[in-house]
C-alpha cells in the first residue's frame, strides 16, 4: 500500500486548504483512512477519519466542523478539507490507511502510512 499525501502550504488564519490522499497497492473497501498531525514538540494526534465501505466519517473535537474529511472511491482519494485555519493547526499532516473499521482514534491502529505534508499558518 502506498499513500501520497499533498497540500500543504502557508497560509493566513481564517483561510483554507485542502489536503489530498491518494492511495494505490490494494482494494480499499474494508478500510478506514485517517489524517493526523503533529506539531513541534508534540505528539501525533488524531484529526479525522472515514470508512471507506459505509462512508462513516469521525472527527477530534478541535477540528469538528472546519476540517471535513471525504472520500473518492474511483481515484481512490481521500481529501481533508482545511476551513477556518488557526495558527494552532500548523503542523506536518500524516494520511494513514487501516484494515477494518474500529479504532478509527488511535494511532497505533494504522498500518500504513503517507508522507507528511507541512501545513503553517500564520497570524
Amino acid at each position: 500500500v502506498q499513500l501520497q499525501a499533498s497540500g500543504g502550504g502557508l497560509v493566513q488564519a481564517g483561510g483554507s486548504l485542502r489536503l489530498s490522499c491518494a492511495a494505490s497497492g490494494r482494494t480499499f473497501s474494508s478500510y478506514a483512512m485517517g489524517w493526523f498531525r503533529q506539531a513541534p514538540g508534540k505528539e501525533r494526534e488524531f484529526v479525522a477519519a472515514i470508512t471507506w465501505g459505509d462512508g462513516l466519517t469521525y472527527y477530534a473535537d478541535s477540528v469538528k466542523g472546519r476540517f471535513p474529511i471525504s472520500g473518492d472511491s474511483a481515484e481512490n482519494t481521500v481529501y481533508l478539507q482545511m476551513n477556518s485555519l488557526k495558527p494552532e493547526d500548523t503542523a506536518v499532516y500524516y494520511c494513514a490507511a487501516k484494515r477494518w473499521y474500529d479504532n478509527v482514534r488511535w494511532l497505533k491502529e494504522y498500518d500504513y502510512w503517507g508522507q507528511g505534508t507541512q501545513v503553517t499558518v500564520s497570524s
